[in-house]
């Protein structure tokens, strides 16, 4: 079932590539957009494919500082 989160991944890149070239958006803006939710299927194909808890928790982690950046950037 890892091949799912495989998909997931390539669309993500396919929509960065797409925000980027077609929307005109600065790569650190797709990066602060699309970065917490790739990094979180990240952490699903990891989780599927039965890698140590550790590996997992590390990829949902490393989602925070992304979401907090991509927060507070956000207009109010």
């Amino acid at each position: 079932m890892t091949w799912l989160a495989d998909v997931v991944l390539a669309a993500l890149v396919l929509e960065a590539a797409f925000l980027t070239l077609f929307r005109k958006r600065g790569i650190w803006d797709v990066i602060l957009i699309l970065g917490p939710g790739a990094v979180l299927v990240v952490a699903l194909r990891l989780a599927l494919a039965g890698a140590d808890w550790w590996w997992i928790g590390a990829a949902l982690f490393a989602s925070l500082p992304l979401h907090l950046l991509d927060l507070a950037r956000r207009p109010a």
